[in-house]
């Protein structure tokens, strides 16, 4: 059971500390910034991949989950319980943020600034790049070590830095959904609950192909 807590307690710090980074910035309007939360975001990775990183992988993330599934870096029987370890973290830190600041209306939901297309293919093309740096630097389906923990941590802030402002730069499932169900702000959420997961489909296929040497 260590690694599956080991999951819902590192979901928990990531959402819990993004989504308060949000919420903190719209009440004080502006007092965190755009460069601030995205780097809330990064240090958080980066902090949990150190923190549980030899335990669980620090995966964090149902897309990086499903994504070491696919690449055949993960038991079947880890699959399920990584996804409701995760999920349920999110979960719970959406909850207290919901109790912390009771008058924000979304708790920082990821929301769409665009169209709907223009946020799906964005969010898809995030996650392949996320996921492509998470493949060729983990051990195993370990996200582990100094390197892994800058690699990552570094490719989620340097994302939301640019792509924030346009699809919100989720690349995480666990993290939209916890904040859609508690605040009930669930427009956009099916982009954030599929375009992550056609990334790691999409770089599970390229990693496969770069790994066996001719594949393609």
């Amino acid at each position: 059971m260590a690694k599956y807590i080991a999951e819902l307690i590192g979901t928990f710090a990531l959402v819990f500390a993004g989504t308060s980074a949000i919420v903190v910035n719209d009440i004080t309007k502006g007092g965190i910034s755009h460069v601030g939360v995205a780097l809330t975001f990064g240090f958080v990775v980066m902090a949990m991949i150190y923190a549980v990183g030899d335990v669980s992988g620090a995966h964090i993330n149902p897309a990086v989950t499903v994504g070491f599934w696919l690449a055949g870096k993960l038991p079947f029987r880890d699959l399920f319980p990584y996804l409701i370890s995760q999920i349920t973290g999110a979960m719970i830190a959406s909850i207290f943020i919901w109790f912390l600041f009771p008058e924000h209306p979304d708790i920082g939901a990821t929301l769409p600034a665009g169209t709907a297309t223009q946020s799906f293919v964005l969010e898809a093309i995030l996650t392949f790049l996320l996921m492509f740096v998470i493949l060729n630097i983990s051990n195993g389906s370990k996200e582990k070590g100094m390197m892994a923990g800058i690699a990552v941590g570094g490719t989620v802030a340097l994302e939301a830095l640019f792509a924030g402002p346009i699809s919100g730069a989720s690349m995480n499932p666990a993290r939209s959904l916890g904040p859609a169900l508690v605040s009930g702000y669930i427009v956009g959420l099916w982009i954030y609950l599929t375009a992550p997961f056609a990334g790691v489909f999409l770089v599970t296929l390229g990693y496969k192909c770069i790994q066996t040497k001719g594949c393609c």
